[in-house]
Parts: structure tokens; C-alpha cells; sequence
């Protein structure tokens, strides 16, 4: 059983390249695989591994970076996720093309298990950040699913298409909280008043949020073999041994 762990962080980095050395020199010989991006906002990774080799990582991130367990998502799988293992360099952890955001100003976070209560208001304009390939797959009740073929182009998406005098309430939430964390900064910039992002995004949502109670619907696209996961994947006892 491969414990796999999603996680993100926004915080200034001064050498990236480093940063990726030294991950790279402390994990080198070990059964890590995945990939964490690494970008002087910020990283960006989802791994999977044995849980004693995930908590090294995690030990890692924690000392060098202030990521808490709290902020990773955890789920389980029976075979390899992954082929390699890769810590890759790049300008951006999400690229946001048309426009310069500061995601160090996000929206407001909200908890899963306050979540339903905010799409209830019929004054939120429920937004999804992802890709189309992705919300086809499932989204929640009453989302909005721009037609994005990346995520660049949400920008340009906002521009067009929504109002800050008219849509003065907006909640977003994307896979695992990067994307729409990074978007609600941008809304913000441009004069949307009230901006509120699913905490730990759509995985925490169904690792936390009892079936019964769900508003979700379909299965959530991720990025490794698994393809997509549900609330089946964090109910069954076996799958959620991992976390």
C-alpha cells in the first residue's frame, strides 16, 4: 500500500534550484515517486511512497517550508501512482498567464464541513477553477464550469464574463485548493468584494464530508494512475489507513 500526499504552499523562496538540490540529495536513494514543483512562490507536489518515507518528506517540508500535516491530503493506493520521482524548477507552481497576482493576498479560506452552507446562499456565485476535461468528470450542485482548456485561461475568463458590482459573493474550489487559492487572489485584485476558496480543496472536502451529507457529485479527476478518487476512496477503512 503507497501512501500518497498532495500538498502546496505559498511562501517566498529566494533559490529555488537549491531547494530542489537538496530534496533531491536527501530522497535520491529512497522508494519516493512523484512530482513536487518548486518555484521561488512557492511548491507544489504530490508524492507517494511508504508512510515511514512520506513522513521523512513531510518532516522535510515541515523544517524547511512551515507545511503542516494539516494542509497535505492523504489517500492510499494498492499500486504505484507514479513511475518517478521528480522535483522540477519552474517560474510558477500554477502558471496565471494575463495578469501578475500576489498569492500571498488570497480569498477567504472556508472549511469543509461549513462548505454547504455557503453554496446554499443564493447570493454566491458557485465557480469552478477547473479545467473542463476535470468538471466533466464531477463537480457540486449549481457550480458554474467555465470552459477552460488550462488554467492560464481564467484570467481572461474573469475578464469577460463576471462583474464585481453584480457577482459580489463568489466561492470557488478546485482539486486541492491551489488553483482557486491563487484565483481568489486575482479576484481580489480586481475589485471582487467577497471572495471565499474551499480549504484543502475538493480532496479534503471528500475525505471530511460524510457521503450522506455531500454535495458533490461524480468523481474528482487526479493527476497520477488513479485517474479519479470519491468519497468510496476515503470511507473504505483499507484506502484510508494511509492518513
Amino acid at each position: 500500500m503507497y501512501t500518497v500526499a498532495a500538498y502546496y504552499r505559498f511562501f517566498p523562496l529566494a533559490d529555488p534550484q537549491t531547494f530542489a538540490d537538496e530534496l533531491r540529495a536527501a530522497f535520491a536513494e529512497s522508494d519516493l515517486l512523484g512530482t513536487t514543483l518548486i518555484a521561488p512562490e512557492g511548491i507544489n507536489g504530490t508524492m507517494a511512497a511508504s508512510a515511514e518515507t512520506i513522513e521523512r518528506l513531510l518532516h522535510f517540508l515541515g523544517e524547511k517550508t512551515g507545511l503542516t500535516r494539516e494542509e497535505v491530503k492523504f489517500a492510499a493506493s494498492e499500486t504505484a501512482p507514479f513511475r518517478r520521482q521528480k522535483f522540477k524548477v519552474k517560474k510558477e507552481i500554477i502558471t496565471f498567464r494575463h495578469a501578475t497576482v500576489d498569492p500571498s493576498q488570497p480569498g477567504q479560506y472556508v472549511e469543509p464541513q461549513v462548505w454547504n452552507e455557503l453554496m446554499a446562499d443564493p447570493e454566491v456565485l458557485l465557480l469552478d477553477t477547473r479545467n473542463t476535461y476535470e468538471t466533466e468528470i464531477g463537480t457540486f450542485d449549481g457550480a458554474v464550469t467555465p470552459p477552460l482548456e488550462n488554467f492560464s485561461e481564467f484570467a481572461t475568463y474573469v475578464r469577460e464574463h463576471l462583474d464585481p458590482a453584480k457577482h459580489r459573493k463568489v466561492a470557488m474550489f478546485c482539486t486541492g485548493g491551489i488553483r482557486c487559492e491563487k484565483a481568489s487572489a486575482f479576484m481580489l485584485q480586481e475589485g471582487f468584494p467577497e471572495v471565499y476558496h474551499l480549504k484543502g480543496g475538493i480532496l479534503r472536502y471528500l475525505e471530511e464530508m460524510p457521503d450522506a451529507e455531500s454535495k458533490w457529485h461524480g468523481g474528482c479527476y487526479v493527476f497520477d494512475q488513479r485517474i479519479a478518487v470519491d468519497h468510496g476512496d476515503y470511507s473504505d477503512p483499507e484506502k484510508k489507513a494511509a492518513s
